[in-house]
């Protein structure tokens, strides 16, 4: 996640008031906005209002609040398989994919509290959690064709399924411990989660 700019703004809204014109900066109202109300509270209304803008000027920058949360998520996703395919080829599975989910969530100090009330919307807000399970679905299945190519055995066999599933239920325990703890460093807790991992599945992959 990028850190909401500052408001790139279009003075001709109504009565001079700012209109902004960037997802960033609709992300950062946005995410004010669920922090005084409420996310279930906040209607896309709320949002295209603060920002003063039209909803439909809102829906050619998200499809819907929903989608507001989770920002550049397909890029971010893009991103994460570049990781994974630029891995070193003779290291162990589990290592390789330790290495590629912390960097993935690394983030500069001042993306942090961005990062944080992104993730403590997702892992909390129950009408959040549809789309939690689809989205998660696809960071899964990159994690599972990554095994598969580097096992040369289908995704659909077990130990890709299963290693796809571990490292995914690895990264949320870790993200649910950071959120609950401000004096944990992200990176070190997922490092340590995916190592714990590693020490159940042993060298898979090791060439």
């Amino acid at each position: 996640m990028e850190a909401p700019s500052s408001s790139v703004v279009d003075r001709s809204a109504k009565g001079g008031r700012p209109r902004v014109t960037s997802r960033a900066d609709l992300e950062r109202i946005g995410f004010e906005l669920f922090a005084q109300q409420g996310f279930d509270a906040t209607t896309v209304d709320d949002i295209a209002g603060a920002a003063g803008i039209g909803r439909r000027t809102f829906f050619r920058y998200f499809a819907s609040k929903n989608d507001l949360v989770w920002g550049d998520f397909e890029e971010q996703l893009a991103g994460f398989r570049k990781l994974l395919a630029g891995a070193d080829q003779a290291a162990p599975i589990m290592e390789a994919l330790r290495a590629a989910v912390v960097d993935f969530n690394r983030f500069d100090a001042s993306v942090v509290p961005w990062h944080r009330q992104r993730m403590e919307l997702i892992l909390t807000v129950p009408t959040l959690q549809a789309d939690a399970t689809l989205r998660y679905a696809s960071w899964r299945g990159i994690v599972t064709e990554f095994v598969a190519r580097h096992l040369g055995q289908p995704e659909s066999d077990v130990v890709p399924r299963l290693i796809g599933h571990s490292v995914l239920a690895a990264a949320v325990a870790a993200y649910e411990h950071w959120l609950a703890r401000e004096d944990v460093e992200l990176s070190a807790v997922l490092d340590m989660a995916i190592r714990r991992l590693d020490e159940g599945f042993g060298a898979v992959g090791s060439r």
